[in-house]
């Protein structure tokens, strides 16, 4: 059994030349055609791009106890940034990802002129407020700093929650797309904006931070327990989901992947696991 990877940026850079489009079969491969007319050599690993918590975590559970039942072959190999994973997905070094949302990945698309397309929804990793220092929400007062994650989607996500819960005041319609530019009350809080992998590590060097769940779970935070404020699930339209580059949703391995991801046994696993920190974003309730 191949252990996962963790691949750094340089050493992403470097193998990127040399794996290619290794996932994509030749003309004489017996394999089957996606939709972009390539072909998917079915008898090869689907190699999947995943943040570690709890994308890959996720992964290894099917891969450790039901992808042997469908006939599939999965690698997983472990990202700690928002940009590689798509990057990878996009060259064909790697067939597929799983560690983002759609407002994120439009956002992405639209700026990287990449052609990443979901394939199916599969848990919400809710947005948190969090800190060492208050224990509880009201006793953030003006002088304090809070952090928050720097990209685009992210970004406006943690500010559409301090808004909520009446840290800030933004400008009308702005939604998830809000900058530090559309406050219009501060309520004399000050703002650091960081890349949202080291946000939980500037908790000791800030009042308050906005976690991204899968994050927060690495940094042994519980978004559940731990949170002074915390996303509502209902109604969210930032599902994690399995992706692929467009025309290869139909390669038969991301298919029986995404039949697995959807399955109940994940639905339990993900409930047993997280408690409510990671949310099934799909199906009925799982037996118990």
């Amino acid at each position: 059994m191949r252990k996962n990877i963790k691949i750094t940026a340089a050493v992403a850079s470097a193998a990127a030349l040399a794996l290619g489009l290794s996932a994509c079969g030749t003309d004489s491969d017996p394999a089957s055609k996606s939709e972009s007319g390539a072909k998917a050599d079915t008898s090869k690993a689907l190699v999947v791009a995943a943040s570690p918590t709890p994308h890959a975590d996720i992964l290894n559970f099917v891969k450790k106890n039901l992808a042997e039942k469908e006939g599939l072959k999965l690698e997983v190999k472990e990202f700690t940034d928002y940009v590689l994973p798509n990057t990878a997905t996009q060259n064909g070094q790697v067939d597929a990802n799983f560690f983002q949302h759609k407002p994120y990945l439009d956002d992405f698309n639209k700026k990287n002129d990449t052609t990443i397309v979901p394939v199916v929804n599969v848990h919400l990793e809710p947005l948190g407020l969090y800190s060492k220092k208050i224990k509880d929400l009201k006793d953030i007062k003006a002088g304090q700093t809070i952090a928050v994650p720097n990209d685009t989607t992210n970004g406006g996500r943690a500010l559409q929650l301090l808004a909520e819960n009446g840290l800030i005041t933004l400008k009308d319609g702005v939604g998830t797309s809000a900058k530090l530019s559309d406050i219009t009350d501060k309520k004399g809080l000050e703002f650091k904006e960081l890349e949202a992998a080291t946000v939980p590590r500037a908790l000791n060097d800030v009042d308050a931070a906005v976690i991204n769940g899968n994050y927060a779970l690495e940094a042994k935070l519980s978004p559940a327990k731990d949170s002074l404020a915390l996303e509502k699930a209902e109604g969210n339209p930032y599902a994690n989901f399995l992706a692929v580059k467009d025309g290869n949703e139909k390669d038969p391995r991301v298919e029986k992947l995404a039949k697995l991801l959807n399955s109940d046994e994940v639905k339990k696993f993900i409930e047993d696991t997280y408690q409510g920190s990671i949310v099934a974003s799909f199906g009925a309730p799982a037996a118990s």
